[in-house]
């Protein structure tokens, strides 16, 4: 029944696009091909017109955009004209047009992109509108908006042909600029903190800075493989060592990884370093951020995502992640010493172990990964993770198993990660060591040795906070989208099977 239903939708599609085709021939025979127009002048957008309705009443004006409805009746027509702020109604009759031009906006099709000059008034039941004196076409719709078939529900279909989401569910375009906002707000803070915005490479030659797989590409000139960056703080860690105070960079990071709601194989962050900063640093500049751009973007700094009261107001909760631990599960690590004793308290809990994962470090990652993430709802800064996945961050100073970093958990996903960056030259090369060693156990998300990175910090770099934020799990937040793909204007997608 389903594959008789798609079959008749496109026979209708394929006979539709065949009558829009015939009139597009006879427009062109005519000499009236609306492909030939290159410029339109407009004076107004819709929601000028609607602002300043007083100011313009019985004035001309001239604007541009979509058909998006149409009601022919006899010798008076109304349409709405969709352009990239609004809606706005247009009267169009037989007596102002004349009887060619009318019979052609007749002829006119739901999708087609038009300009009209005409007066602005109101109609009888008060709505804003444009009596046209004049209809131009100017380009031709070839293929049928889908809600004159079955919708655009589809979510795949949205995603693959954004281009006709955004024609047909305007709420979405909302989103993404919400998006832009979010990221120039946030850039105006940091500017003004006298930050400097960099662009480092895209190809690097090892990937670094993450626990991540790349993508892998070929440099024909070179005859070498590169990888597509899974961070960026190797780089701009080389600048805080060639005397840049403080950087950052908004950009594309690539990591050839699964794809979930939260995951796309390319996605945007932030990453930013300041030198002579500490971690308590980094999270003071994060709840700034975070609170800020909500307040500038929202108005408020209390939001609802997916249903959850959520409030970003500084002061936010800050505790360690042993601490986070035991107050969930009571398994307390710092009574935990060895790692048997470790991975008898994961079996007593239930807690899965990676077999080349094991040590008390591993254990302490993977319980808090299973038992308390999904906890924290309200912004917390949770601190002091294991060595074993903190290459790049420093030691504790009194306890040299746990380092000095913290992630951002909100809603119960982790959103921003930062360190009191690692500039012990000796200490960084027996990390990455380490990393080796794990990448030759079969982890390949472990980091390569980075012997330039190394002989950068034995240049000297000074005491560093840094921190990365995902962009788009940021926006997620500040516009209750539950999926990543519903920020990225074009997420990656699998190929339709067109054999």
């Amino acid at each position: 029944m389903n594959e008789n239903n798609n079959v008749e939708q496109e026979l209708d599609m394929n006979q539709l696009m065949k009558v829009r085709r015939e009139k597009l021939d006879k427009l062109r025979e005519e000499g009236k091909d609306p492909f030939k127009i290159t410029k339109f002048n407009r004076t107004h957008t819709s929601e000028e017109i609607k602002d300043n309705y007083d100011e313009l009443e019985g004035k001309d004006v001239t604007i541009a955009g979509r058909i998006m409805a149409k009601r022919i009746m006899g010798k008076a027509s109304f349409c709405h004209i969709q352009d990239s702020e609004g809606k706005i109604q247009s009267y169009v009759s037989i007596n102002e047009l004349g009887e060619e031009s009318y019979k052609a906006f007749k002829e006119d099709d739901i999708g087609d992109i038009i300009g009209i000059t005409g007066f602005v008034f109101k109609t009888r039941t008060g709505e804003i509108s444009i009596h046209a004196k004049e209809v131009t076409l100017l380009s031709k719709s070839l293929r049928p908006l889908p809600e004159k078939f079955h919708g655009l529900k589809d979510t795949d279909l949205r995603y693959r042909q954004r281009y006709v989401d955004l024609i047909v569910n305007p709420e979405v375009k909302d989103t993404f600029i919400k998006r832009t906002e979010i990221i120039k707000e946030m850039r105006r803070i940091l500017d003004e903190k006298k930050y400097v915005e960099v662009e480092t490479p895209i190809l690097n030659t090892i990937p670094g800075g993450a626990a991540a797989r790349p993508f892998i590409t070929h440099h024909n000139s070179l005859d070498i493989d590169m990888y597509l960056r899974i961070a960026t703080e190797l780089y701009l860690k080389r600048l805080i060592v060639g005397g840049f105070d403080r950087v950052y960079e908004i950009g594309r990071i690539f990591r050839n990884e699964g794809m979930d709601i939260k995951h796309n194989p390319e996605f945007t962050t932030i990453e930013l370093y300041q030198a002579f900063a500490n971690l308590e640093d980094m999270m003071n500049l994060t709840e700034e951020l975070v609170s800020k751009i909500a307040e500038k973007v929202l108005g408020t700094t209390k939001i609802t995502y997916q249903g959850q009261e959520i409030d970003l107001t500084p002061s936010w909760k800050r505790v360690t992640m042993v601490d986070a631990i035991k107050e969930v599960t009571g398994v307390d690590f710092n009574t935990i010493s060895t790692d048997e004793e470790a991975q008898e308290a994961a079996k007593k809990a239930g807690v899965p172990v990676d077999p080349i994962k094991t040590t008390r470090g591993d254990i302490i990652a993977a319980f808090f990964d299973e038992k308390v993430e999904e906890t924290l709802i309200q912004p917390t800064f949770i601190y002091e993770y294991p060595i074993e996945n903190s290459p790049l961050a420093k030691k504790l100073e009194n306890d040299e198993r746990m380092t000095q970093r913290f992630e951002l958990f909100i809603g119960g996903r982790e959103y921003a990660n930062a360190f009191a960056e690692l500039n012990d030259p000796i200490d960084q090369y027996e990390r990455f060591l380490a990393q080796v060693k794990q990448r030759e156990a079969g982890d390949d998300e472990a980091n390569m040795m980075d012997t330039d990175f190394v002989t950068a910090l034995e240049y000297g770099m000074p005491p560093t906070g840094g921190m990365g934020m995902g962009i788009d799990r940021l926006v997620m937040l500040l516009t209750d989208e539950a999926s990543i793909r519903d920020v990225l204007l074009f997420p990656t997608m699998k190929p339709l099977n067109n054999a």
